[in-house]
C-alpha cells in the first residue's frame, strides 16, 4: 500500500515537473505596469487613495505596459513606452533572471497620451542612445513622432526606427508572433488610438488599455477571438472624479463593463483582466471591491505576473 502511494506521488511530481518544463519554453505575457498614465500614487494626490503608496514604495504601481516574451528564442517585445520605462526595464531583467537582452526587439505604441509613449525619451542620446530600435506605430502616431520634438530627434539620428502598422491588418513580426491593430477611439487629439490582438505562439491576447466606451467597437466578437483580454479598467465607477467632468477623460467604468458581459459564459468572463487603473480606483487597494470583481467571474491584472 505504501509502495503504491509513493509511486502515485512520484507520478504526480513527474507530471508537475513536465508541466513546468513545458511552461519554461512557452511564450507568455509579463505585466510590467497596471496604472493609468500618471502612475500610482499620482503626482499632486494627497488623498487617502494615494497616502499608502506615498508612505510605502512597495505599494506603488507602474504605468500600464506588457512584455511579450519568447523564452525559447530568448526574445521579447514591449507594449507601451511609459514614463516608468526605466523601472520596467529593470523589473523585466529581474523577473527573467537577466536571461534576455536589456532592450526589447521592438516597441508597440497604442497612442499619443503621455503614459503610453513618453518613455521613448530614455532611448535618446542623453540616456541609452539606442540604435534603430524598432517602434511600431499607426500612421497618425508616426506623423506625430516625426514632426514634433523631442521625438523627431530620435527619428532623425536613428535612435528609433518607425515601423508601419495598418488598422485591421495583421503584421507578422517574427516566427509565431503577429500583431493586428484596430481602432479603439479615445480622444485622439494627436494620434489615433489602437487596440491590439496579439498572437504569440498558440495564444491570442487582446490589449485595450484605453477606449472612450464600448459603443465604439464590438467587444464581444473580439473577446470570442482571444484567449485572454487586458481591458480598460481606469475607473471603477463614473463618479470617482467629483471635481472633473468625466467627458474630459472618457473611459468605460469597470462596473459598466461587468454589466455588459454579465450574460456571457463563465469562460468568456474569465478571459477579462482589468488594467490601467486610475489612482482613485478602489481595485488598486480595496479588498472588498477586488473580491466583488473576482466573484463576478472577472480578473484583475497583477504587476509582475506572467500570463500564459
Amino acid at each position: 500500500m505504501m509502495r503504491s502511494s509513493v509511486l502515485r506521488l512520484l507520478f504526480v511530481l513527474f507530471l508537475v515537473s513536465k508541466m513546468h518544463s513545458q511552461n519554461d519554453t512557452l511564450p507568455y505575457i509579463l505585466v510590467l505596469g497596471i496604472a493609468q498614465d500618471g502612475g500610482y500614487p499620482q503626482a499632486g494626490c494627497t488623498k487617502t487613495c494615494c497616502e499608502m503608496a506615498w508612505k510605502n514604495d512597495s505599494v506603488r504601481k507602474n504605468v500600464v505596459s506588457l512584455a511579450i516574451v519568447f523564452p525559447k528564442q530568448k526574445k521579447w517585445w514591449l507594449f507601451e513606452a511609459t514614463p516608468d520605462i526605466s523601472r520596467q526595464l529593470r523589473m523585466f531583467a529581474k523577473l527573467t533572471n537577466s536571461q534576455f537582452q536589456l532592450l526589447p526587439e521592438g516597441v508597440f505604441l497604442t497612442h499619443a497620451h503621455i503614459g503610453h509613449y513618453a518613455g521613448l525619451i530614455q532611448f535618446g542620446r542623453e540616456v541609452m542612445n539606442t540604435k534603430e530600435l524598432p517602434v511600431y506605430v499607426l500612421p497618425k502616431m508616426k506623423s506625430f513622432l516625426e514632426k514634433n520634438g523631442p521625438w523627431q530627434q530620435l527619428v532623425r539620428i536613428k535612435n528609433i526606427s518607425l515601423r508601419d502598422l495598418k488598422i485591421d491588418s495583421v503584421s507578422n513580426i517574427a516566427e509565431s508572433f503577429s500583431v493586428k491593430p484596430f481602432k479603439a477611439p479615445h480622444r485622439d487629439e494627436y494620434s489615433e488610438t489602437a487596440g491590439f490582438l496579439i498572437n504569440a505562439g498558440q495564444r491570442k491576447t487582446l490589449f485595450i488599455p484605453d477606449i472612450n466606451n464600448w459603443n465604439s467597437i464590438n467587444l464581444l466578437p473580439k473577446l470570442a477571438e482571444c484567449d485572454q483580454a487586458f481591458l480598460d479598467g481606469t475607473f471603477y465607477t463614473a463618479d470617482e472624479l467629483p471635481n472633473r467632468e468625466i467627458k474630459e477623460v472618457p473611459h468605460p467604468p469597470v462596473i459598466n463593463t461587468m454589466q455588459l458581459l454579465k450574460a456571457q459564459s463563465d469562460e468568456a468572463r474569465a478571459k477579462v483582466y482589468f488594467i490601467h487603473f486610475n489612482h482613485t480606483n478602489p481595485l488598486l487597494n480595496n479588498k472588498q471591491t477586488r473580491s466583488g470583481v473576482i466573484k463576478a467571474g472577472f480578473n484583475i491584472a497583477e504587476e509582475g505576473k506572467k500570463y500564459y
